[in-house]
């Protein structure tokens, strides 16, 4: 023991064992990592575990039920005795998972045990295996935690709780799915001092933040922030709504589910089962008098349509959409049948966004290899630069090289050239060019100027930024940039593959 003279936990052991007890003094280390041989559970390597985690870390239920409430405090008193290694496994899992700030955290079930794994800014990465005698405690406790039924097992379950954690309130959304060895779990971690973040702290430009401000502060209209699933469209919808918070606004969402609890904002929770779907919602927030509406997603042309005619009739309307790229949002409200004429009078603005992992503190800064230069004139980057920034690892980014991330945007401002092409029927081409004459700068300028500053790198842009339609034929001996057709280099008199051969075609998509 590391206090022999702990009498109370001496006792306590004599009870549950029935045995003769002769305690010996041990230090702290050596029984942690006697502990870790002994039970597989890497406590101080991995670096997930603090010394007295039921001191830091309060568990609270969100469920009205008496029975779950009962439970929670059963597991919390459980906690701070640390009776069972499932109960002290699941809050050493959470504290991790926040002092990494992690966004998921996946229980996977395998055949002998199972895998915890956390996502760190967009990426998985393996915490710890749980030994098969705890896996099925562990899942319990997690299901009994998220007010579950503990024996279904057959089909999928949601739930949630709360952690309070040094002062930090984090909403753990748990969701569980059946698998051919057990239970899958995942759990989301929803921060809400992430939801009061300013724009420029986000990473919009000056120039773009001002535009969205200005945007913002316009009585009626339609915003809509697209990208794909974990690209950061609802930080980015709630940080406009913390700007438009005021007690001389009123401001309604519909959301499936609600993230972020923000005061002073009613927030409509879907329900398809009860009849609350997007569009049954929106119809009745339009009568409640709103000033600012926020539809969390638009999935179907009736929403679509519903939000676009209450832009048009005095309110200011957030909303999101699936795209690649802000152009594509026009043609994609189209594809839901929505008339033109209204998407050209309606929407304002469509700004499009990308997460992307910053560089930690620990990188290194070189010169512009040869590979490096070919490498970004193929994704479409014609200014090359002098310097670039490559990832290191130290301790305070797990030796990834990576901490943090940051967006990269293009805000689409629609003005009457752009509306005018939008009633004509135009396509995405011609709408582009329309744009790049009013100022528009597109997704890949921020994320070069992002790569400039040393805030990233060209392979975090290459992996999230679509530049795949930027990509251009490069000469592999001076880089210079070639057109189609070409068969020999301007630059270096190089004699270029035929084109009809499959190295050009490799070689033009920079494969």
């Amino acid at each position: 023991m590391a206090e022999p003279q702990n009498l109370l936990a001496l006792d306590e052991l004599r009870f549950v064992t029935g045995l003769r007890l002769q305690p010996c003094l041990g230090f702290r280390s050596e029984i942690l990592a006697g502990i870790s041989s002994s039970y597989q559970l890497s406590i101080v390597e991995a670096g997930w575990a603090v010394e007295d985690p039921a001191d830091d870390i309060e568990l609270i239920s969100t469920s009205s039920n008496e029975s779950s409430q009962a439970a929670m405090r059963e597991f919390q008193a459980e906690l701070r005795g640390a009776h069972t290694p499932a109960v002290r496994l699941v809050s050493n899992i959470i504290c991790a998972a926040a002092n990494k700030k992690a966004s998921d955290i996946h229980i996977e079930q395998n055949s002998s045990d199972a895998t915890i794994r956390l996502r760190v800014d967009g990426v998985l990465r393996e915490l710890m295996r749980v030994p098969n005698e705890l896996r099925l405690q562990l899942v319990s406790r997690i299901k009994i935690l998220a007010d579950m039924d503990i024996a279904e097992r057959r089909v999928s379950q949601d739930g949630r709780f709360l952690a309070n954690l040094r002062e930090c309130q984090i909403d753990i959304r748990v969701s569980t799915l059946p698998t051919q060895y057990g239970e899958k779990i995942v759990m989301r971690l929803l921060d809400a001092s992430t939801a009061t973040v300013a724009f420029e702290n986000l990473g919009f430009s000056s120039q773009n933040a001002d535009q969205l401000y200005n945007l913002l502060g316009a009585p009626q209209g339609m915003i809509l922030v697209t990208g794909p699933t974990g690209s950061g469209k609802s930080t980015t919808l709630y940080s406009a709504l913390n700007f438009l918070k005021s007690p001389r606004v009123n401001i309604t969402t519909i959301e499936d589910p609600i993230e972020y609890i923000i005061e002073g904002v009613n927030q409509v929770q879907v329900n398809p089962k009860a009849g609350r779907t997007f569009s049954s919602c929106l119809r009745s927030m339009l009568r409640q008098d709103p000033n600012v509406v926020m539809v969390g997603e638009i999935r179907d042309g009736e929403t679509a349509e519903i939000a676009l005619t209450a832009a048009q009739t005095g309110h200011l309307v957030l909303s999101t959409l699936h795209t690649n790229d802000s152009i594509s949002a026009i043609t994609r409200l189209i594809d839901l049948n929505v008339p033109s004429f209204l998407i050209a009078s309606s929407v304002t603005a469509v700004i499009a966004q990308r997460l992307v992992r910053k560089l930690c503190a620990c990188h290194s800064e070189m010169p512009v290899s040869r590979e490096y230069a070919y490498k970004m004139r193929v994704a479409g980057f014609d200014d090359v630069g002098e310097k670039k920034y490559m990832p290191v690892g130290c301790p305070e980014c797990d030796k990834t090289g990576y901490k943090g991330r940051v967006g990269i945007y293009e805000v689409l401002v629609l003005n009457e050239h752009i509306r005018a092409a939008i009633r004509d029927g135009a396509k995405d081409d011609d709408i582009r060019t329309f744009a790049k004459l009013a100022g528009f700068e597109p997704m890949r300028t921020d994320a070069l100027a992002k790569l400039r500053s040393g805030i990233t790198t060209l392979d975090e842009i290459m992996r999230v930024v679509p530049v795949q339609n930027e990509k251009k034929q490069v000469c592999e001996e001076c880089n210079q940039i070639l057109f189609p057709g070409f068969r020999f280099c301007p630059g270096c008199g190089t004699s270029l593959p035929d084109p009809t051969s499959n190295s050009t075609m490799a070689l033009s998509t920079g494969v």
